[in-house]
């Protein structure tokens, strides 16, 4: 079992030589919250908690979630996987182009297929399996790129972006800047012109996770702005990265304390989303535009009202919601969390299990990569009176004892 959250707040309070009290004062949290964390009376708190906690310790917020299993937590070398996709986002100066290994001509339709069936694994949270893939999508839309112009540079847009959103999840910030940063490059190159702005949806997510709150709501704000001026949001396409972009900054601002303009956004492009259920489909595969529709602006607003201690709301929310056929598993994943989450906070257990239950059967690979079920289970496997079906779950997550 990971190191638990108090265990990792107190190991870095006392490397930066700071008493409980002057923590709090530092990070703008009660010393009491510091105090329940650290004495494992609470094994889990809000973002913008862990936020301010992370900053007054002087580090990533991914240091205190701690990374994903399959990737080191412990200081040791990366994996040879992992070591193989840092390779392919930063090859080697001056080598050839690698060829393509497979029986079939790569063609862009190919590749376009490719990274298409990538983004399916990577939202299915079968991340070893993508960390054996990337490497060979990323040389096969580097080799398409140098021979197919600007509609190779567009497929190596997305196999870079993809690249970025899977070092997000494996707590690599560094590696995630990077290849969104070629993303950008090569997303300017092509002829696509929702491109970029989608990429910038990505990279305001790699700030929001390196805490600059600032920079990731001023991003995605830019870009979907952009985005009207240009008259790009008349068809489903730029609808739907236009609505990314304006959860995204929604998200910003609820994590900056502003949930009056995260609400507002939010109810912006629920609106939106009406809008697009009405417009003919979209054209291509869907898989490789923005995630954008009327179930996920509702799972996104049940985050948002969690993460701002109004649990009766969340509920409110997803009570009755409907799921569109084409909502990922990540984000039924965290619909789920969240209603547990809610139900905790409002004292339900039974209820708390009853969705932990549901997520275990729908997507129990994704179950196991968040560290918000391990934290919920730890304050459910607390209580002194157990609700029925919780031990299986625990036990399944590694936190019985």
């Amino acid at each position: 079992m990971s190191e638990h959250l108090g265990d990792k707040i107190g190991r870095l309070r006392r490397l930066a030589g700071l008493t409980q009290e002057g923590m709090a004062e530092r990070s703008g949290v009660s010393v009491d919250v510091v105090r329940k964390l650290e004495q494992k009376r609470k094994s889990s708190a809000r973002l913008p908690t862990l936020h301010a906690l992370a900053k007054g310790l002087g580090v990533e917020l991914t240091t205190l979630l701690g990374d994903p299993p399959g990737v080191p937590s412990t200081g040791e070398a990366d994996s040879p996987q992992l070591v193989a996709v840092r390779r392919a986002i930063h090859p080697l100066m001056f080598a050839p182009p690698e060829e393509p290994d497979g029986a079939e001509v790569l063609t862009p339709s190919l590749l376009r297929a490719e990274i298409a069936d990538a983004w399916s694994i990577y939202h299915s949270a079968e991340f070893p399996q993508l960390l054996n893939l990337l490497p060979g999508i990323l040389a096969d839309a580097r080799l398409t790129a140098s021979e197919e112009g600007p509609e190779g540079q567009a497929a190596l847009g997305k196999a870079y972006q993809l690249a970025g959103h899977l070092s997000i999840r494996l707590g690599k910030l560094d590696l995630a800047l990077a290849a969104l940063e070629r993303a950008i490059g090569a997303a300017e190159a092509s002829e696509d012109p929702l491109l970029v702005p989608m990429i910038c949806n990505s990279l305001a997510w790699a700030y929001q996770r390196s805490n600059r709150l600032d920079d990731a709501r001023s991003i995605a704000l830019h870009a979907a702005q952009n985005l009207e001026r240009d008259g790009l949001i008349d068809d489903a396409s730029g609808l739907r990265v236009w609505g990314g972009l304006a959860m995204s900054a929604a998200t910003s601002y609820a994590r900056l304390d502003d949930y009056t303009s995260a609400d507002k956004m939010m109810r912006a492009a629920e609106k939106a989303a009406g809008c697009l259920a009405k417009m003919p489909p979209t054209e291509g595969d869907g898989r490789l535009l923005s995630i954008f529709s009327k179930s996920s602006v509702r799972i996104e607003r049940v985050r948002l009202a969690v993460q701002h201690e109004r649990p009766a709301e969340a509920l409110e929310l997803a009570k009755g919601m409907r799921l569109s056929k084409d909502t990922p598993p990540s984000w039924r994943t965290w619909l789920l969390l969240d209603v547990a989450r809610a139900h905790t906070d409002l004292g339900n257990a039974d209820g708390a299990v009853k969705a932990l239950e549901s997520l275990r059967r729908v997507a129990p690979t994704w179950l196991r990569h968040h560290t918000l079920a391990v934290a919920i289970v730890s304050d459910l496997w607390e209580l002194p009176s157990r609700p029925a079906g919780l031990r299986s779950i625990a036990e399944f997550l590694g936190v019985a004892n």
